[in-house]
């Protein structure tokens, strides 16, 4: 009996597909980036003039090497730094700010306008740590904003700022976003990273 060749299977074809499908997950697939920090610097002010920042308005928070924090001269733990942070802005030290529930010390921050939290760090502090303070002060901005709004609109700062950016909310997005302003103007965000 003759030996029967065995089929073949014809391969020429298969090249094409190995290439429509790697081109097909070449296209359908999306790759994550990291954005980074969010942070909106101020606009360049064209000025000649020095501007002439009093020591009681600046909020000194140091961060060493060894994760350890300094806040005006004094070790604090990150949990504390809100709480320090929101005393300070909200002081209201020379009697302009109407709005401020602070203890009125004429040793710490005049205004909230005048406030300014300058915040150093070192080489060796670690990234999670660093963030963690960077949150902590932000947070303070967030919860004196969140009070303010609270008690003009009854609502919260942040709660507002969501309607904004939601593209079904019914309210007057362009009186919203003017209310935003004004609470922005009352606490404005310097926060200052000193090299």
């Amino acid at each position: 009996m003759a030996k029967r060749a065995a089929p073949e299977v014809n391969a020429g074809s298969m090249a094409d597909i190995a290439f429509l499908l790697l081109i097909f997950f070449l296209v359908t697939t999306t790759i994550e980036t990291d954005s980074g920090i969010n942070r909106k610097l101020p606009p360049m002010e064209e000025s000649d003039e020095d501007v002439i920042i009093k020591q009681k308005n600046i909020f000194t928070v140091l961060l060493n090497g060894k994760d350890q924090l300094l806040v005006e001269d004094q070790l604090m733990e990150i949990k504390d730094i809100r709480k320090a942070a929101i005393e300070f802005l909200d002081n209201g030290g020379d009697g302009t700010c109407s709005y401020c529930n602070g203890k009125k010390d004429p040793s710490s921050s005049d205004n909230p306008d005048k406030a300014i939290i300058s915040l150093k760090n070192e080489r060796e502090t670690t990234y999670k740590t660093y963030i963690a303070v960077q949150n902590e002060l932000v947070a303070a901005y967030n919860e004196l904003r969140n009070r303010r709004a609270q008690s003009l609109y009854g609502k919260s700062f942040t709660e507002m700022e969501a309607n904004l950016n939601d593209v079904n909310w019914p309210g007057n997005k362009a009186k919203l976003k003017e209310q935003l302003e004004k609470i922005k103007v009352e606490y404005p965000q310097k926060l200052s990273e000193v090299q």
